[in-house]
């Protein structure tokens, strides 16, 4: 029997320091999604975990990207342009920022940021903005909204998360089996809490968003950065 949903691992060295974060593939309804792709070049490492677990990138349908954040949309566009039938899904307000309609969130706080750095740290600030202006932008084929229901994962909805970007969403199962949470909330020791709290876009409903989500009963929390959350 197919498994409802998927964690992969992703993992990242850089300068010397490794990183995991945690992409989700939920079946069901037809269809398999792909919540969120890692950083640019993070293709290979996508198609091997998807080898590790017995699937074909051919057989992923849609990619939601839960908000505008490079290590989330990062891959997006080569996914794409290896695997065009991929519908690339987001939500309306996180839409314009991922197409390149409008300027990456990110990359104006940290342009903005990068004036007031002090000269230890100014070469770690041009480094983060290149990073950022690398992100390849792409048209999304559609939109998801607050209170959308989809199959996928043996039935789940779009959650509206704002404030570690505008317009970011997180994913629940129906049954409370499990909460994708995107940025909402990241695992550290066995507490959730905010994600890189001093970048949020909107600190004041990002931690009304966490405090939603932790209203939920669900039974896992997945954590695109710290791992998995059980009560």
């Amino acid at each position: 029997m197919q498994k409802a949903y998927i964690v992969l691992d992703f993992q990242y060295v850089y300068n010397g320091v490794e990183q995991h974060i945690s992409p989700v593939l939920l079946f069901g309804g037809g269809d398999v999604v792909l919540i969120d792709c890692g950083y640019p070049g993070s293709l290979g490492l996508l198609e091997m975990e998807l080898a590790r677990h017995g699937i074909t990138p051919e057989s992923i349908t849609k990619l939601l990207l839960t908000h505008q954040d490079d290590d989330h949309v990062g891959a997006a566009a080569e996914i794409k342009g290896k695997y065009p039938a991929i519908q690339l899904l987001a939500s309306c307000k996180e839409a314009p920022y991922i197409s390149g309609e409008l300027k990456n969130l990110r990359l104006q706080q940290a342009e903005e940021l990068q004036e007031h750095l002090p000269d230890d740290q100014k070469s770690f600030g041009i480094q983060f903005c290149e990073r950022l202006r690398r992100v390849k932008p792409i048209p999304l084929d559609g939109v998801v909204h607050a209170g959308d229901t989809f199959d996928w994962g043996g039935g789940c909805e779009v959650i509206d998360t704002p404030g570690h970007t505008p317009g970011h969403i997180s994913v629940r199962a129906l049954d409370n089996e499990f909460m994708i949470t995107g940025d909402a909330a990241v695992l550290e020791g066995n507490a959730l809490a905010i994600a890189n709290p001093g970048f949020c876009l909107d600190r004041v409903r990002a931690q009304e968003s966490l405090e939603r989500l932790i209203q939920y009963p669900c039974r896992q929390y997945i954590c695109y950065h710290g791992g998995v959350f059980r009560r």
